[in-house]
């Protein structure tokens, strides 16, 4: 009995942190957090200069560890299920190392998201750069724009 509350404390633990790793911070132009909702915002006008794809990281490029972890351990459970005695333990190390590596590629590749760099010179003459999530509504040079800018956050609109 005792085993099997540990397997359930560790899987709902597992779960948690999953989930946490799969939170999703949005810095596209349509989402704003609560703290954001009904603050006044600065509006600016311009014009589009030049639209740049991109990919954003919503992990900041800096890996939480779950995916190594996860990936590390099914690495060496699956190594370890190859050969027996001292190969067992060969291959669980090897499984395990290589498990690191494809768990961390994976963590990463899922913490990207498509972006947008856009390029646009205000009524003034400045030029400003505001990178932001592609979200599929559509920029070309020469749209006229809106920049909303509130809390160093600026969001490209039309």
């Amino acid at each position: 009995m005792k085993a099997m509350s540990r397997v359930a404390v560790e899987v709902v633990f597992g779960g948690s942190l999953i989930m946490t790793g799969c939170a999703y911070n949005s810095s596209s132009a349509d989402v704003y957090t609560a703290s954001q909702a009904q603050r006044e915002e600065t509006v600016r006008m311009a014009v589009v200069d030049s639209v740049r794809a991109v990919k954003i990281s919503s992990n900041n490029g800096q890996p939480s560890g779950i995916g190594a972890i996860g990936g590390g351990a099914l690495g060496a459970v699956a190594g370890s299920a190859i050969g027996g005695g001292r190969g067992s333990i060969l291959t669980g190390i090897v499984g395990g190392l290589a498990g690191v590596v494809a768990g961390n590629a994976v963590e990463n590749g899922a913490a990207m998201r498509d972006g947008l760099e856009i390029t646009v010179r205000l009524d003034n003459g400045d030029m400003r750069a505001i990178t932001q999530t592609a979200t599929g509504e559509i920029f070309r040079a020469g749209d006229r724009v809106r920049l909303l800018s509130s809390g160093g956050v600026t969001r490209v609109t039309h």
